[in-house]
């Protein structure tokens, strides 16, 4: 068949400016930088929810979460079960096409082993029960740190045993058995950074004398106590970070940036496996993540959030060898998660079944584009030539930035005279979204129903912070 191959690699709460070719002198990433210079860079691509649950059902249907309303990682079973009966998943179209679908790595089903059009699928689980079975030679997962704490450890393995590996070898292995008459599409979804910030000692130690970038702050974020709570609640739930001093952050970071060059010197594994078995000259290699990380960024921690550490990520693009097409290029144009499905059946020959609100990226980007997001039925984003607003209804807080002058939200523009115009024009584009989709969350009057942000220094009624053992019935394994 003449029809090219697709190997999509997601990384989990992997940020934007985690990429050597794009600008960080402090990170290890030669395989993304080999990307960058291979394909195409989007530069502002984001998340429309930046959770995990969320991001994932965008990529399998093209549907936003406030479109499909799965804005949590509680549920989204009913909306997936519908779409693969109605045969509308991106590997139910692409399987029904003639493709060889699989997923090695981190789905995060509900059910887990729900395979929602794939034909075959290898989830952590599987890397869990295999150690499981053989706990004389290794034990992940023993250092005792959770899936939500920021606290950075040493992996309880070395690197040949770790997840990172065993999911570069389940990838390399069906590069080397799918079945040749077919082409393919294949996500290959690593579990890191995501928490635990658990890498490898030699990867620890590739970072042993290199500083880490400090943790941004702004006008409306000098202090802990000063920033809005609301936009904290989350962090003060699930971590630590908050408590944390200046080298206890570094650490945290040095942690966070060993597991994305552990991911990343994987790669190269892969890519030699494409090159050797003759697949790099009609392969789209597809990178990016379901979302980012604070990581200390206005002692904030996690993702949740339209900041630009939790909502903006990486994504690459790069065409098979033997495509006439352009390389080394930068795309500044906005961007977003859902553009993944029309852009990847576009690859295959084929359209959209439904429409969707992503853009196909094959194509002229449009000049104008509005970015709508909400997080949890509780934080909300519209962004439009740059501005960018977000409010919280934990606190009822809003900020507004421009990103084209301050690209890390320092200065919050919301009380400005000059934006005041803009601020109306968002904050009207917002009420429109929420009434169409989520109108439960607005009184009678049409404004947000709030609740009472938490006290400094984070007294939230319940802490989780994603304690896992060997429980089997959930794909949460990192």
């Amino acid at each position: 068949m003449n029809q090219d191959n697709i190997l999509l690699i997601t990384t989990d709460q992997q940020r934007f400016d985690t990429i050597n070719a794009w600008g960080n002198p402090s990170i290890f990433t030669p395989h993304l930088n080999y990307l960058a210079a291979m394909g195409l860079s989007y530069r502002n691509c984001y998340a429309s929810c930046p959770i995990c649950v969320p991001s994932r059902t965008t990529i399998m249907t093209g549907r936003q979460g406030y479109e499909s309303g799965v804005v949590s990682n509680d549920a989204h079973a009913a909306f997936m079960a519908e779409c693969t009966r109605n045969r509308t998943t991106l590997p139910a179209l692409l399987t029904d096409a003639g493709y060889q679908t699989c997923a090695k790595g981190k789905m995060h089903f509900e059910p887990a082993r729900a395979c929602y059009g794939f034909e075959q699928m290898k989830l952590p689980l599987d890397y869990m029960r295999g150690y499981d079975r053989k706990q004389n030679l290794a034990r992940p997962k023993i250092h005792g740190i959770g899936e939500c704490e920021m606290e950075p450890v040493i992996s309880s393995v070395d690197t040949k045993d770790s997840i990172t590996t065993w999911i570069t070898d389940e990838t390399i292995d069906f590069l080397e058995t799918r079945d040749p008459t077919r082409p393919f599409f294949l996500w290959t979804s690593f579990t890191k950074p995501h928490p635990p910030f658990d890498p490898c000692r030699d990867f620890w130690a590739l970072y042993d004398q290199i500083p880490m970038p400090e943790p941004v702050t702004g006008d409306w974020s000098e202090t802990l106590e000063r920033t809005p709570q609301g936009f904290l609640a989350g962090a003060y739930e699930n971590t630590n970070m908050h408590l944390f001093g200046p080298a206890q952050i570094a650490a945290s970071r040095r942690a966070y940036y060993a597991c994305i060059s552990q991911v990343d010197y994987a790669l190269g594994r892969i890519f030699g496996a494409l090159r050797e078995n003759h697949l790099s000259e009609n392969t789209w290699v597809i990178f990016t993540s379901d979302h980012g990380e604070m990581l200390g960024d206005h002692h904030m921690s996690q993702k949740n959030l339209f900041f630009e550490g939790s909502a903006h990520v990486p994504l690459l693009i790069v065409p098979p060898l033997s495509r006439k097409f352009s390389r080394n290029v930068c795309e500044y144009a906005l961007t977003e998660l859902a553009d993944l499905y029309p852009t990847i059946l576009s690859i295959a020959g084929l359209t959209p079944p439904l429409p969707v609100s992503g853009h196909n990226l094959l194509e002229p980007l449009p000049d104008h584009r509005i970015f709508f997001g909400d997080s949890l039925h509780t934080n909300f984003c519209v962004m439009e030539k740059g501005l960018k607003l977000v409010y919280c209804t934990t606190g009822g807080h809003s900020l507004l930035f421009d990103l084209s002058k301050d690209p890390m939200e320092q200065r919050d523009l919301s009380a400005s005279p000059e934006y005041a115009g803009q601020k109306s024009r968002l904050w009207q584009l917002l009420l429109e979204y929420v009434r169409q989709y989520s109108p439960e969350v607005l009184t009678a009057q049409n404004t947000f129903l709030t609740k009472e942000a938490p006290r400094f220094p984070g007294d939230m009624p319940g802490r989780w912070f994603g304690f896992h053992y060997r429980d089997y019935s959930v794909d949460v394994f990192h």
